[in-house]
């Protein structure tokens, strides 16, 4: 018991130093100090978003990341697409229960998929290395191989989150937007008739194409039957779809999230780290570019305090956003926080048993196993802001999670951390 107790004063210390900070970034932004309001926000945002934010990336994943350490945690990016799958396969389910709008539907489904996998393990990890009661070992072999860990964790969950999560929300916005325009001015109310409004020239080319009744040799191909009743037509449907759909992906790839500036910082931090020749001209002995390193490493380590003040200040915002069901928001919290924690300790013990993951690495066991209990992604408001759609239902259910999340990670953290130490 008295072991245990330890282990939840060690767990708990880093979510208070979390929970401080955020409480000074909603007293920053409460009205009569008004320090961080919107447009403070906004600027910082942009700030982070552009400059500190793959600043971190960058520099952590350089100083941290070799080729030998990552063929020794590749299970980590898996297992963090594991999170993803399964939380949006969760939420999905979550949203059909409780009957979610369809605007917030790639809300809800983010929110359960993608968890804060960055800031708060650079925050956690370290601090809970520095405790004496650690089960990690000394203290400064803890913090090298849980930063690592931690960068990892950061690049791959921003990775993941642009080019998965995006795309969710970017879906369910755009099916909003489809079922706004039927219902208002695609529609012609008095004759029932359906009109084209602002479709674009090539989708009106797409649409006839497909509509066209096709010819061979002058005579028409009439009904669909006599259309596929030979292996050449079928081929030639087949093809027509396959290039309609080539098509369609690729005016529907949006190179800006693809490439977002934390996506290209982690790709250079990767390089750098990886490559000998290119590592050696930042970090090591008197290297050649070791200012510039250094200044890196400098702004981005001011991301973590400027990531959790706009965390607070935001939550401020939640408690004036528009209503989300009760539902939905109790359904948030358990899947990211009882049901997603569950399932990860019995990945992590398949991953064990089938040698993906080495049984001596306690610090790498606790890293994957806490990025099943963490609440969802700070990202997810940037990019519902994106696209103009459940900005104040995000808002919401913020806060609540994050409210949650000092008492549920704290305890999380103490149960893994006596899973590990037994």
């Amino acid at each position: 018991m008295g072991s245990f107790i330890q282990l939840l004063l060690v767990a708990s210390m880093p979510v208070l130093e979390f929970l401080l900070v955020s409480a000074l970034g909603v007293f920053l932004a409460i009205k009569r100090i008004n320090i961080l309001g919107d447009t403070a926000r906004h600027h910082l945002n942009q700030m982070v978003f552009y400059v500190f934010g793959p600043a971190l990336l960058c520099s952590y994943l350089a100083k941290t990341i070799t080729l030998e350490s990552f063929l020794t945690m590749w299970f980590m990016p898996i297992n963090i697409m594991l999170t993803f799958v399964i939380g949006s396969g969760l939420g999905w389910v979550l949203g059909k229960i409780t009957r979610a709008p369809k605007h917030i539907m790639g809300l809800v489904v983010s929110s359960c998929s993608a968890g804060n996998l960055g800031a708060m393990p650079i925050i956690i990890i370290p601090a809970i290395c520095n405790q004496s009661g650690s089960p990690f070992g000394a203290a400064d072999v803890c913090n090298q191989y849980g930063l690592a860990y931690a960068s990892l964790s950061m690049a791959m969950s921003s990775i993941y989150i642009w080019l998965y999560v995006y795309n969710i929300v970017r879906i369910s916005s755009k099916k909003q937007l489809e079922t706004t325009t039927a219902n208002g001015s695609g529609i012609d109310k008095q004759s029932g008739a359906a009109t084209l409004v602002n479709i674009p020239d090539s989708e009106r080319l797409s649409s006839s194409e497909f509509t066209q009744t096709p010819t061979v040799d002058g005579v028409e191909r009439a009904g669909s039957i006599d259309h596929f009743s030979s292996s050449n037509n079928f081929m030639d449907a087949t093809a027509f779809k396959i290039r309609q759909g080539l098509r369609n992906t690729c005016k529907n790839i949006n190179l800006k999230a693809v490439l977002a500036p934390s996506t290209i910082a982690a790709a250079v931090g990767f390089f750098i780290g990886m490559i000998p020749p290119f590592r050696k001209l930042f970090f090591g002995k008197n290297p050649p570019l070791r200012v510039v390193g250094d200044a890196t490493f400098m702004i981005g380590n001011a991301a973590i305090p400027l990531i959790t003040l706009i965390l607070g200040a935001n939550l401020l915002k939640g408690l004036k956003g528009s209503r989300v069901k009760l539902t939905i928001i109790v359904g948030i919290i358990v899947v990211r926080y009882i049901i997603l924690p569950l399932l990860g300790i019995l990945v992590l013990k398949g991953a064990v048993r089938a040698g993906f993951v080495q049984s001596h690495d306690l610090l790498l066991q606790f890293v994957i196993l806490l990025q099943y209990a963490l609440p969802p992604a700070l990202t997810i408001g940037t990019i519902t802001q994106l696209f103009g759609e459940g900005e104040s239902e995000c808002s919401v259910i913020m806060l609540w999670t994050y409210v949650v999340a000092p008492a549920t990670v704290t305890l999380w953290s103490t149960l893994f951390l006596w899973l590990l130490s037994r």
